[in-house]
């Protein structure tokens, strides 16, 4: 069982490597990311003021999980928890209510850590396959999948390159959970770094290059879309330790 004591350094410890490790073209070296996920790796829900949502979560399917009415908002809607942001890194964290889903997403030229700190999710994620074909597409893309399946806490970080690992992903909840992120460099408007959003759309492959391209992953073909209006992520308040910047 995770600690439930809280390390006020554990968070300000996370800060400083990426600090020293990311830049705003992203990590300075593979050495520089491994750092930041090593540390990253040990942030538990109470060094970041979670420690009574993830208990509640660890009795969800048990008849004590009567009292979780009490912890999470009845609100389905996501919660974004900011902690810290400059132009080489952004830190903060998704708190996801059950069965909610956060739609793929791209994170263009972004390298991204994320480590789920308490809960089940379902993580489907794609990176872009290059084909001559795809250039000439504006909006409908072929993609290859990376990964299919459910993460539980306490689990590793989650690495997504620009290219590759899965630049392309989504949750669904499968109970409560909580997801702390960092960006490098973050989405940036000005810079060209936009966060769209993709669902899958029917086309095939005749020819069969997708099929070789993909050495027979799972391939699709995905369009960019504009997500529902029930599709709503809120501020939320950190009540973590607070960075000595």
């Amino acid at each position: 069982m995770p600690s439930t004591t809280m390390d006020a350094n554990a968070i300000q410890k996370l800060y400083e490597v990426c600090k020293v490790s990311l830049s705003e073209k992203g990590p300075l070296s593979s050495e520089s990311l491994d750092n930041v996920r090593a540390v990253l790796d040990m942030i538990t829900p109470s060094d970041v003021g979670l420690e009574c949502e993830a208990e509640a979560v660890r009795v969800w399917r048990s008849p004590r999980a009567l009292s979780r009415k009490r912890v999470f908002h009845s609100s389905p809607a996501i919660r974004y928890r900011h902690i810290y942001e400059c132009k080489s890194f952004s830190i903060g964290i998704f708190c996801i209510p059950a069965s909610s889903i956060i739609p793929l997403h791209n994170h263009p030229g972004m390298t991204v850590l994320s480590k789920i700190l308490y809960g089940t999710a379902h993580v489907k994620s794609y990176d872009w396959i290059d084909t001559a074909e795809s250039l000439n597409l504006s909006k409908v893309r072929p993609a290859k999948a990376v990964r299919d399946g459910e993460m539980s806490a306490p689990c590793g970080a989650m690495v997504l390159h620009p290219e590759e690992g899965g630049n392309i992903h989504a949750f669904r909840a499968i109970t409560p959970c909580a997801i702390l992120d960092i960006l490098t460099p973050p989405y940036s408007s000005e810079d060209g770094r936009h966060c769209s959003y993709f669902r899958r759309c029917p086309r095939s492959d005749p020819s069969g290059v997708l099929l070789n391209r993909t050495k027979g992953s799972e391939f699709v073909w995905l369009e960019e879309y504009q997500p529902h209006d029930n599709f709503i992520i809120r501020r939320d308040l950190y009540t973590g330790p607070a960075l000595k910047l």
